[in-house]
């Protein structure tokens, strides 16, 4: 079976975006990968269709209710599918995350507004928290699409060349290398001529001592730097 997406939303008209075009598009196209969404809203509640309220213990904002929520997510088959709550209070996202779910039968994603969902619904149905990054998002549609993507591209054929995503950034704790192209002169900047003189073990090296001080500089608490090893 492909992986499958279920993304419950308050803005389906928002899918799949980013996720419908290039490599990843086409795989969705070809049927690599499947993607459908939930309106959070037909779950509502009323002739408004109501899905918050106002926060318990006063405050501003409003909070998805849980019986709401609850409903639309007990509308979509689990199948073993990890169901995900995009918070940004949640683990931080990693490819080692991408990689364990992107082996798995898929995913179950839902996108909180306003000021977050009612806690009790986290709890009762094993909602695992993931944010994307330190940073608020007006909603968790657009952290939902990275996420995606980050699986995605990582199931079998849809980059074409597998060793796409060997050598890159987080593939064994380090960031990646830089990278050059033509033209060989460009502004005063050269290539550097290591990786132009044709000695694969050389240019290797270089790749590697590059990771490794990018890491250290950017990302000391990547585990693959030299001081973590």
């Amino acid at each position: 079976m492909p992986f499958k997406a279920s993304v419950i939303t308050l803005f389906p008209e928002a899918f799949p975006g980013t996720l419908g075009v290039s490599l990843i598009g086409k795989a969705l196209r070809d049927g690599a990968w499947s993607l459908d969404t939930v309106q959070l809203r037909d779950f509502g509640l009323g002739p408004h269709r109501q899905v918050d309220d106002t926060p318990a213990g006063g405050g501003a904002g409003m909070v998805i209710r849980a019986d709401v929520a609850a409903a639309a997510i007990d509308s979509v088959p689990r199948n073993d599918r990890p169901l995900i709550y995009l918070s940004p209070r949640g683990k931080q996202f990693s490819q080692d995350m991408a990689r364990a779910w992107a082996a798995g039968p898929g995913l179950i994603l839902f996108c909180g507004r306003f000021e977050g969902l009612d806690e009790r619904v986290i709890e009762a149905r094993g909602m695992q928290e993931v944010a994307v990054g330190d940073a608020v998002l007006a909603g968790g549609e657009a952290a939902a699409m990275v996420l995606l993507e980050a699986c995605v591209r990582l199931l079998p054929g849809v980059l074409g060349n597998a060793t796409s995503t060997i050598e890159e950034s987080f593939s064994d704790g380090l960031l990646e290398h830089p990278h050059y192209t033509r033209p060989r002169e460009w502004e005063g900047r050269a290539i550097p001529d290591v990786l132009l003189e044709g000695n694969h073990a050389k240019i290797e090296a270089w790749r590697r001592a590059q990771r490794e001080q990018l890491t250290a500089q950017r990302r000391p608490d990547l585990k693959g730097t030299r001081s973590g090893d």
